[in-house]
């Protein structure tokens, strides 16, 4: 008998070809940390907070957000953070910030990104 609560390892989790989740609802933030390895990111308690309301906005608007609203979306739900495009980059280590956060967030690509 399996247990679908146990921990999943790397090797489980199902990626597609751009190596986002398959499934977005399996998304624990050690699956979050386990993508972010690939990126060598270390999550920090701000990475999560800016991950989970990625997530927030999908379950919103039903879509990975695009790089403007995701920071509009950012800089009024999480003002205290003062997010800028900068600002993103440098916290995850990437020119590509709506693609890779919205990967560490489990979530699809968005549709305009290459």
């Amino acid at each position: 008998m399996t247990t679908h609560n146990a921990t999943l390892s790397a090797a489980d989790i199902e990626l597609d070809q751009d190596g986002h989740l398959c499934d977005h609802m399996i998304w624990t933030p050690v699956i979050a940390q386990q993508l972010a390895d690939t990126l060598e990111i270390n999550l920090s308690d701000e990475h999560l907070e800016i991950l989970q309301q990625v997530r927030a906005f999908f379950d919103k608007f039903n879509h990975a957000p695009a790089t403007r609203p995701l920071i509009k979306w950012l800089q009024k739900t999480l003002p205290e953070l003062d997010i800028s495009n900068q600002k993103l980059q440098q916290l995850f280590n990437t020119g590509l910030v709506a693609r890779h956060v919205n990967r560490l967030a489990g979530l699809p690509k968005p549709p305009n990104c290459l």
